[in-house]
């Protein structure tokens, strides 16, 4: 959900001030829970304070994030939300919003070559090679968009720096873990009678 101006389609919610939302499309009250699965569905809505009219979409969906994250298995890193942290107040903070917003939207493109992938793994062996390529992607495209954040930063100086290269450790642990499940992918294949 972007922060563009709702269109005519974008369902209305009033939120009053006993905490209880309305959706006005289907004139009924409706938890967090349906509002998380208008989400999935893609249905666009907005969230308005029933007494003032301000736009309160932006607080009611991390409200959302906040329900969700505590039911568990998380989706949110503590060193991410961390991060993010940091970054208010910063100078950054305007530049920060687009760049996670892009980012997602390129995930999104790549997840639904991954659902397919995996769809298409029970066939035959699993395809981590797709996998690989698809991240080396995705790193690549966070890669041109930090440098563009930041053009007159040469890799040298940042290597001199002692900075580390952002999510290095994360893409060999998960390559490690890609590896052990490709050998008991093997062995479990070896193992199948013809």
């Amino acid at each position: 959900m972007t922060d563009s101006e709702p269109t005519a389609a974008t369902v209305r919610i009033k939120k009053y001030a006993n905490r209880r939302l309305y959706n006005t499309a289907s004139s009924s009250y409706v938890t967090l829970e349906h509002l998380c699965q208008m989400v999935k569905d893609g249905t666009e809505f907005v969230v308005q304070d029933a007494k003032s009219g301000d736009d309160i979409t932006r607080s009611v969906l991390t409200q959302i994030i906040v329900e969700e994250e505590a039911k568990g298995p998380n989706l949110l890193p503590i060193g991410f939300l961390r991060q993010l942290i940091g970054f208010y107040g910063d100078s950054l903070q305007a530049v920060v919003p687009r760049y996670l917003e892009h980012s997602m939207k390129s995930f999104a493109r790549n997840q639904v070559q991954m659902r397919k992938y995996l769809e298409g793994a029970f066939g035959g062996l699993f395809p981590f090679g797709r996998f690989e390529e698809m991240g080396k992607q995705n790193i690549a495209i966070l890669e041109s968009a930090m440098k563009m954040f930041a053009p007159f930063v040469k890799d040298e100086d940042i290597a001199q720096a002692g900075i580390p290269e952002p999510g290095t450790d994360s893409i060999s642990e998960l390559k490690s873990k890609l590896e052990a499940i490709q050998k008991q992918f093997d062995h479990l294949s070896q193992k199948r009678p013809d």
